[in-house]
């Protein structure tokens, strides 16, 4: 019996480890067996290619690291052409197990989110999609669609009107709003299947001795070990507020920070920046949670949302 077999909504995988969109290439192909994932989810891909922002777009703090890359990516006809059939070839097991590819996709307006889904239901083998809410709408003036109930709602019923219902619907969240859970019931009342988050933190870096910033857009995205309590709290706070699966990440570097996420209630974690500076992350977190949860004897599936119990039984 496999300790470790969970689910996220529809989708069922062998493990609960994935990695987080844009900290993950195939190059790591090269150094490790990328079938020993529970699901593998690609950089954001936009309708168009995007060569990114300037440099300085990455830059190391004490505890963290800020990111502007700005979606790099080939564009979506690029990448259905060019590097899928890598991914599956990459993903697929000795036994001839196919470990989930989740396609992250964002675009700047409705239609051009389902133009991209349709485009996407034409390519067999995909198991889901991670709609990247991030962007700017520019419907809204430019203002993220993730910032906007209403307009987190519109986006994602117009896309579960037009996917494979076998295939899983995540939208991801952004931690950069008033309030999270008022998104997370605006995709679960879209038709969402499961929700992902977090994403990064806004946050800036200045150079003391001359005052210039960093990055050379001045701000960018936070990640890294400094933002695991915030994304614990988001995902605890979104656990409570509804009933769709999560995919939690956020500061996740060993098995120990897995394990507070699923007691948050998450059934999977992805790996982001530790990939950065440890790239067998993801592998060593595997093998660590395998002998954790044989030593106990217990199973994944008996600790998920254990906090969240906790708490509503005065418990905790």
């Amino acid at each position: 019996m496999n300790k470790l077999n969970t689910s996220l909504g529809k989708l069922k995988v062998r493990n609960p480890i994935t990695v987080a969109s844009g900290t993950f290439g195939l190059e790591y192909g090269r150094i490790m067996p990328l079938h020993h994932l529970g699901a593998l989810v690609t950089k954001t891909i936009t309708p168009q290619p995007k060569e990114g922002n300037q440099p300085p777009r990455i830059y190391e703090t004490e505890c963290g690291l800020l990111n502007s890359i700005g979606l790099q990516n080939p564009g979506l006809d690029s990448f259905i052409k060019d590097h899928i059939d890598n991914y599956f070839q990459l993903l697929t097991a000795p036994d001839g197990y196919q470990v989930p590819l989740i396609v992250s996709f964002s675009g700047a307006s409705i239609e051009e989110f389902a133009e991209m889904l349709t485009k996407l239901e034409k390519v067999e083998k995909i198991a889901g999609y991670e709609i990247n809410i991030s962007c700017p709408n520019v419907e809204k003036e430019g203002i993220s669609f993730g910032v906007d109930p209403e307009a987190v709602y519109n986006l994602i019923k117009e896309l579960n009107s037009k996917r494979s219902p076998d295939r899983e619907l995540i939208v991801k969240l952004s931690p950069n709003v008033t309030d999270i859970t008022e998104i997370a019931a605006a995709a679960e009342q879209g038709g969402a299947d499961s929700l992902a988050l977090i994403n990064t933190v806004y946050g800036m870096a200045i150079d003391w001795q001359t005052g210039k910033t960093m990055l050379k857009r001045g701000f960018g995205g936070y990640s890294g070990n400094a933002i695991k309590p915030i994304a614990l709290y988001n995902v605890y706070k979104v656990a409570q507020s509804t009933k769709l699966p999560l995919l939690a990440m956020g500061g996740i570097s060993n098995w120990k920070d897995a394990l507070e996420f699923f007691y948050a209630g998450a059934h999977m974690i992805a790996v982001g920046t530790a990939n950065f500076t440890n790239h067998f992350a993801t592998i060593e977190i595997l093998r660590d949670l395998e002998k954790y949860f044989d030593e106990k004897d217990i199973c994944l599936t008996d600790i998920i949302g254990k906090t969240v119990d906790l708490v509503r039984q005065g418990q905790n």
